[in-house]
């Protein structure tokens, strides 16, 4: 079935303002929140949501099979649950739908009052109810970097990293979408030169500049996915700020890894932008070296050419700073990759798991992935627009990720998404 929706010359007779991450060519997906406190599913195109709840109800979406609460429910899940097939025929009708030629939803006047908002009239929620959530640890630049920190410079990579997707479970319970804030997280710390640990607020909160893909039901348990089948399986992608606490994350993490450091928040941008979407900016991917066990080798473009921006306002500040600029194509292991591995040992995949890719680093300073990185465990401070300088993440910082997708003809987007860090939760 081809992606009808994808033609850079289309047109919506919805306006869309220049640059804007939203044309029609992307039609992403989401859960809001209207005016009148009705809960649906939606996408966007430029400054618009568009109710599919309303629209599936006034039959716009015949002729295609669908439950007939399929977009009036509070999570994606039941429409990732259908499959490859029906996301694309949905994407498609509601290219056509909103094609500036096509007259039917255009000029019913009745019909628009009922279906679009404007973006300030609707609150967006957490598009998917997320049961499993995977991080990885992907990017070859942010290994290295942390290895040369924490390790042997000359032996930075552990000896499996370029052999496995390494990852590590987290926790979905404390995955937000953006404009809900984050506390300071509390734990346990070894303080410089102490042989004591003490208990109290983190000092050195970061954030982790990544992405994380959207999965349907995958398979059995018992059951593995062949890496040339992944993609079908994978609904879509978000932006992900995987926020860190590094003082409490030093003294736990061994011997079993991530823990309290890593899973007391999460933010992800609130639109599902669809494999298909993003299907035009394919690119080939890092060469891998050694070459990879057979169940993980992969020929072609797999990697994705999305530009990666983050910034940080404070209230002080007229205007945000930008910290770093990468790409999600510097990404050592694809998504595909990632899934294949998830599912080797039998590993049951449902829909709604997010699996997150690690941070994601480029080759210059300017394009790391974290505050770790950027100001190299706090010896290199950056000074910001408002004259403050920053190691780390602030109390009442705000930390804001951009992602957009670029070429000779269109150009496609996340949004964005945006925290702000609060102090400690102060139990009254």
């Amino acid at each position: 079935m081809p992606i009808n929706t994808n033609d850079p010359s289309r047109k919506s007779w919805l306006d869309v303002p220049d640059n804007s991450d939203f044309p029609i060519q992307n039609i992403p997906f989401g859960v809001f929140l209207t005016k009148d406190d009705v809960i649906t599913i939606g996408t966007r195109i430029g400054n618009y949501a568009v109710d599919l709840g309303a629209l599936q109800q006034l039959h716009y979406f015949d002729g295609i099979e669908l439950t007939d609460d399929m977009f009036m429910q509070d999570t994606l899940n039941d429409f990732i649950s259908d499959g490859k097939k029906t996301w694309r025929m949905v994407r498609n009708r509601i290219g056509d739908i909103f094609d500036i030629n096509n007259p039917k939803l255009r000029d019913n006047p009745k019909h628009r009052d009922i279906v679009i908002f404007n973006m300030d009239e609707v609150e967006m929620q957490l598009p998917v109810l997320i049961g499993d959530y995977t991080d990885f640890y992907s990017s070859k630049e942010h290994a290295t970097n942390v290895g040369k920190m924490f390790r042997d410079p000359e032996n930075a990579l552990l000896p499996n990293w370029l052999h496995i997707p390494v990852g590590y479970h987290g926790r979905s319970s404390t995955i937000i979408p953006s404009g809900i804030p984050v506390h300071r997280p509390m734990g346990q710390t070894l303080p410089a030169g102490e042989t004591e640990p003490v208990f109290g607020s983190s000092r050195l909160v970061d954030f982790e500049l990544e992405t994380a893909f959207i999965t349907t039901d995958a398979n059995v348990m018992g059951e593995n996915i062949p890496v040339n089948e992944a993609e079908d399986y994978i609904f879509g992608m978000v932006l992900l700020n995987d926020w860190s606490a590094r003082d409490i994350q030093k003294w736990e993490y061994v011997p079993l890894g991530p823990f309290l450091a890593k899973n007391f928040a999460s933010s992800i941008s609130p639109w599902i932008v669809t494999m298909d979407a993003l299907e035009p900016f394919r690119v080939k991917g890092p060469n891998q070296e050694p070459k990879p066990l057979p169940y993980l080798q992969q020929k072609g473009k797999n990697a994705f050419d999305i530009n990666l921006e983050v910034y940080i306002d404070t209230e002080k500040s007229n205007e945000p700073t930008l910290l770093s600029k990468s790409n999600f194509k510097y990404m050592y292991w694809s998504m595909a990759q990632q899934l294949a591995h998830h599912t080797s040992n039998g590993c049951r995949i449902n829909s709604g798991d997010m699996m997150g890719s690690g941070t994601i680093s480029g080759p210059t300073p300017d394009s790391y992935g974290s505050m770790l990185e950027l100001t190299w465990g706090g010896k290199n401070p950056i000074t910001l627009n408002d004259g403050t300088e920053r190691k780390f993440i602030q109390d009442n910082d705000t930390v804001i990720m951009k992602g957009f997708c670029k070429n000779n003809s269109v150009r496609i987007g996340f949004g964005e998404v945006s925290t702000k860090l609060l102090p400690p939760y102060n139990r009254k």
